[in-house]
């Protein structure tokens, strides 16, 4: 059962083919996916409108294929909700309206690319080329201006990450998600670059360390394409590398040497919530939720919450949050204790960082020693936590229950 569900969920994490670098004859064709081509229809129109049409046509066709052309060579995929745009633009553009029939509710792909393409409606062909062309045209330009900011660092920014932006300035070392096009989802390679800035950051001269969001959330937790393109036979291999990941992740926060204070800019799930009870501080946007939908998708507590959060805000309030999936605001996080202070939208930028770099002027191993002093008692109840809820979570990830979760949580994003 497991497998039949996992590779149904493979299914759900697919990458649209009219992305990057796409095969225009494989994956642009709809009878591919089975539906029939439309045999192309005459169009009567006066001849001075059909000169003037066809010299437009030969514009825009032109522009088309160019667009098609700077497509390919896009570095960095734009996302499933752009990929859906090309396509049904695509389609539109070389096939006119939608054509093909519309398929069963449980074929999520076709059924996604399909509502696509038939929301165009009677958009005409020369209109869809022309909008594929602006469209393709507006990625291309806002990837060129992301180069030119990357090619010009930032003072003290540090080499050799693609998910973060990890900078030490002002005796601060700044821990960045940045993939905002994810909502900062955490993927396997994203782990493993937070586990070496800590490891930098615990070493280097820096006061404190703090970890934030890039754009309009601080973390949406776990990428569930971490699930993706597992074979059945690898199912067992998948969970314990998974596990082994995780507790690494959980051990650096718990091993941190210098005050770890979280700067939370907006929405957080699942990781990056648990793992807030390991910071020292944490200082949120009046904007920002807190959510652990750990039973929902068939899991369990981790990152040392299932110890923490009972201690932090009540037995009752944490099995609210860790059962029962229980959204927080901010001003709720507080009030339980799991926030240290909320601070408006508006000026929490301004204001955070004024009090983080005041915090950066004290003495620095005075903070350190402080810190070992109220850590230190919990470090080793803390690990063997750690541990404990790895093994648990490498249970449920083989589990048929949670498989069906995964499963029915893209069923209901889907019908959104």
């Amino acid at each position: 059962m497991a497998s039949a569900a996992l590779t149904f969920v493979r299914r759900l994490c697919w990458r649209l083919p009219c992305g990057i670098r796409y095969n225009k004859e494989k994956y642009c064709n709809f009878s591919n996916a089975g539906a029939p081509e439309r045999p192309a229809q005459a169009v009567c129109v006066p001849a001075i409108h059909l000169h003037m049409t066809a010299a437009t046509m030969q514009v825009s066709q032109k522009d088309f294929q160019k667009a098609q052309e700077q497509l390919k060579l896009l570095k960095k995929d734009p996302g499933n909700e752009i990929k859906l745009k090309l396509y049904a633009l695509f389609k539109q553009a070389t096939e006119g309206p939608c054509n093909a029939p519309k398929p069963g509710m449980l074929d999520f792909v076709k059924k996604a690319k399909w509502d696509a393409w038939n929301s165009l409606g009677n958009l005409s062909q020369d209109d869809a080329r022309q909008k594929y062309a602006e469209l393709v045209s507006s990625l291309v330009s806002a990837e060129s201006t992301r180069q030119k900011k990357e090619a010009s660092p930032e003072e003290g920014r540090h080499d050799g990450y693609e998910t973060l932006i990890v900078t030490t300035k002002n005796n601060i070392t700044k821990i960045m998600f940045n993939r905002p096009d994810r909502k900062n989802a955490i993927n396997h390679q994203m782990y493993r670059e937070i586990i070496k800035a800590l490891e930098e950051a615990g070493k280097n001269d820096s006061t404190i360390a703090v970890i934030t969001g890039n754009g309009d959330y601080y973390s949406s937790g776990n990428d569930l394409n971490n699930f993706a393109n597992v074979q059945p036979g690898e199912m067992e291999k998948m969970a314990k590398d998974g596990a082994v990941l995780l507790k690494d992740f959980v051990g650096h926060f718990i091993d941190f040497p210098k005050p770890l204070i979280a700067v939370v800019n907006g929405p957080a799930i699942g990781i990056c919530v648990t793992i807030l009870g390991l910071c020292d501080l944490v200082y949120a946007s009046d904007r920002a939720t807190f959510h652990s939908p750990f039973s929902q998708l068939g899991q369990s507590p981790e990152g040392c919450s299932s110890y923490l959060f009972p201690k932090i805000m009540g037995l009752a309030k944490a099995s609210e949050m860790l059962l029962f999936n229980k959204k927080l605001t901010a001003a709720e996080a507080c009030a339980q204790g799991l926030v240290t202070e909320v601070f408006p939208d508006s000026s929490f930028q301004k204001e955070v960082w004024a009090r983080l770099e005041a915090y950066a002027s004290l003495p620095k191993n005075s903070l350190a020693v402080s810190k070992q002093l109220l850590r230190s008692m919990e470090k080793e109840k803390l690990h063997a936590v750690n541990s404990r809820e790895c093994e648990v979570l490498t249970e449920r990830w083989l589990s048929d229950e949670c498989v069906n979760a995964i499963v029915s949580f893209f069923q209901k994003k889907s019908k959104l």
